[in-house]
């Protein structure tokens, strides 16, 4: 049973939809917004690059890890507790983190903040779609997820500001201010709903999912100081295909899983979620990058740096909330969803031709079709995963949705930072100097600039040449992408056996087969 609070449709669109926007913005802000602290967290705590990619991707990590948890536990306990108490504990953890002085301490507290966030943006987009009608709900998508994209670059705007003045412990203080209002709006305005009849917890699936991401991204973030063919890295990419195809096992057995993967048997749902991961993937890791290409090798301040990715956001927004929606509605999401991630893989190709000579006209070139392409593919990717399921499963698709984002996010960092860090090492010469400033500049390009103009001159190349390499790799993925979701989107052969059915249809075709015809599995909002 689902309750929600008794106001009139009308008061309740209109104030839940910027309550819920704002806590939003408040958690998905935080994973790019200490992009712009990196240089001055690297000279402040003497971090690598290693443990800058860590400081980062530990918040996206924990995020994605624990999505489909939180989500069953907002059904369960209700949605508005959910977001209450993910705003709680995620201001706290930013609270903690900004008196750190120590990198390992900045990792677990980021770590803290992505547990707060699991808890508050399952709730975000399933009381959106259980709060419009069907007739504004595709707008009201739109808007999430353009807020969800421009959110990033309206932390990164806020926090170069903040680091004008003050350090980047400040960038913490900015994620307190936001949640103390965002939980003040969610309490004022936002209804209970809860389906307390809601199954028991599969907290075996969600510890199997920790350890199998977990793995998976330790051991790309460490293989640059590794080796990629190390034993180290190999048995540790193995151990994770083992633990998440373990995970796939288990949840086959479920009566209640935490992710049925017998879903993705429905084309539109997994070609949304694939575009969506893989948007998320080239968008967080070109945000990790690009600010410490701009401050690091160009010089610029952090604020500067923010704002030339302003254009990028300014051409999202409109595509996301009406281009997209009109555009999927005229020619179909195949279409839509394909030329968006092409256009993506263009700019990321265009970034690929960045190095320290490179002017702010070749930057823009990329921000353009970037931005364009996030905001086309966006919108119809997520409603492809909503609408592919019937009502009662809403929670499924709103869940995996937010997954796809976090994890493409956290998967972005992880290995386009360390494609990164590869290359950078790889071209670094260091003959002719001690052993402490030699390891002092593979860890990082902000320790190497201390070593006089010569070694930053060189490291500064460096990086150049690793900018290229992961910005090639990604355009690479993006378009191959591209291809494998026009594919599934592809209408099957009229004489199928599930022509006549709608994706709805088949996911209520999909729980029969799970249970075996009887109807007894619970899709809850623990996607």
């Amino acid at each position: 049973m689902n309750t929600t609070a008794p106001e009139g449709p009308g008061t309740v669109h209109r104030a839940v939809l910027p309550a819920v926007m704002l806590s939003l913005a408040t958690v998905v802000s935080a994973v790019a917004s200490l992009n712009t602290a990196v240089p001055s967290i690297a000279r402040d705590t003497g971090a690598g690059l290693t443990e800058l990619s860590w400081i980062i991707d530990a918040y996206a990590l924990v995020f994605a890890a624990l999505l489909l948890l939180g989500g069953a536990i907002g059904d369960r306990y209700g949605r508005r507790r959910a977001l209450a108490a993910g705003l709680v504990v995620f201001g706290a953890g930013s609270a903690a983190a900004a008196l750190a002085s120590d990198p390992n301490w900045l990792i677990a507290m980021r770590g803290v903040l992505g547990v707060g966030a699991a808890l508050v943006m399952p709730a975000t987009l399933s009381t959106i779609t259980s709060t419009f009608p069907d007739a504004q709900r595709t707008r009201a998508v739109g808007a999430w997820a353009g807020v969800a994209g421009a959110s990033a670059i309206f932390g990164l705007l806020v926090s170069g500001s903040l680091l004008e003045a003050w350090s980047w412990r400040s960038v913490f203080w900015m994620n307190v201010v936001l949640a103390v209002v965002a939980l003040v709006a969610t309490l004022a305005v936002v209804p209970e709903s809860a389906e307390p009849d809601a199954p028991r917890f599969d907290v075996t699936g969600a510890v199997i999912t920790v350890a199998g991401l977990g793995a998976a991204v330790y051991s790309i973030i460490e293989a640059p100081t590794e080796g990629w063919g190390s034993a180290r890295t190999l048995l540790g990419l193995a151990a994770a295909l083992v633990i998440l195809a373990g995970f796939v096992l288990w949840e086959l057995k479920r009566p209640n899983p935490l992710l049925d993967p017998r879903l993705f048997r429905i084309r539109a749902f997994s070609a949304g979620a694939l575009s969506l991961t893989l948007q998320f993937f080239a968008f967080f890791g070109f945000v990790f990058i690009i600010l410490q290409y701009l401050q690091l090798v160009k010089g610029d301040s952090a604020l500067v740096g923010a704002l030339s990715l302003v254009p990028m956001a300014l051409t999202m927004m409109p595509f996301a909330r009406v281009v997209a929606p009109r555009a999927a509605a005229r020619l179909g999401p195949r279409r839509v969803i394909t030329a968006g991630l092409l256009l993506v893989s263009v700019g990321m190709l265009v970034f690929s031709l960045l190095d320290e000579d490179s002017t702010y006209w070749l930057l823009l070139a990329g921000l353009l079709p970037l931005g364009a392409g996030a905001g086309l593919a966006m919108t119809p990717a997520t409603a492809s995963i909503t609408d592919a399921l019937p009502a009662d499963k809403q929670g499924v698709g709103s869940a995996m949705n937010d997954l796809a984002r976090e994890l493409g996010g956290a998967l972005g960092i992880a290995v386009l930072g360390s494609l990164l860090q590869s290359s950078y090492r790889a071209n670094l010469d260091l003959d002719g100097l001690p052993g402490p400033a030699a390891e002092a500049a593979r860890a990082s390009l902000a320790g190497a600039v201390r070593l006089g103009p010569q070694v930053a001159e060189q490291a500064r190349a460096a990086f150049g040449d690793g900018v290229q390499a992961a910005f090639l790799t990604a355009s690479i993925a993006l378009a191959v992408t591209a291809v494998i979701v026009a594919a599934l989107y592809r209408a099957p052969r009229p004489d199928a056996a599930n022509s006549v059915a709608g994706p709805a249809d088949q996911a209520a075709k999909l729980t029969e087969e799970g249970t075996g015809g009887r109807g007894e599995i619970r899709y809850t909002r623990q996607v």
